[in-house]
This record gives structure tokens, sequence and C-alpha cells, in this order.
């Protein structure tokens, strides 16, 4: 096999790739699609609506409070637990 022979199968390769990437892309979407207009259809659209929006926003702060609270330091921790145990010996 040549360099160039390789290449082009490299090229061919990516070209499938893109391709498949594509085509899976626009089958994705039509089906959300499909699945929006069933929903906009639905009598009790806006409740549905409305309960969506509630859980995005519990999820949204789910997600907020897992990666922007610091832990307590350890050493705060240990030395609150030493407290505890001091204040409980002397009653």
């Amino acid at each position: 096999m040549t360099r160039e022979t390789g290449r082009r199968g490299l090229d061919e390769q990516a070209v499938l790739l893109a391709a498949g990437l594509a085509d899976l892309a626009v089958s994705t979407l039509g089906t959300a699609f499909g699945t929006v207009r069933g929903l906009l259809r639905r009598s009790d659209a806006g409740t549905l609506a409305a309960e969506a929006e509630h859980d995005l926003a519990a999820r949204g702060r789910l997600a907020l409070d897992r990666y922007t609270t610091v832990p307590p330091a350890h050493l705060e921790v240990l030395a609150r637990h030493a407290l505890a145990r001091r204040t409980a010996d002397d009653d």
C-alpha cells in the first residue's frame, strides 16, 4: 500500500464518519421535533410546560449546589467533634 492510497483511505473514513454523524443528528432532530409537535397538541400543554420549568429550575439548583458549595475544612470538622465530645463528657 502506498502512502497516497493510505491517505485516501483515511480521508474516505473521515468522510464516512462525518456523514454518519450528520445523519444521526438529522434523525435525532427530526424525532425531537416530532415529540415537541405532539406535546404542543396536548390540551394540558401549559401545565406540562410549567412542570417542566419547575423541574429544570430544581435540577439547576441542585447542579449549582453540587459545584459551588465548598465543604467545611477538615480541621474545623474535627474541632467541632472534639468540642461536642467535651461538652457531652462535662454533662
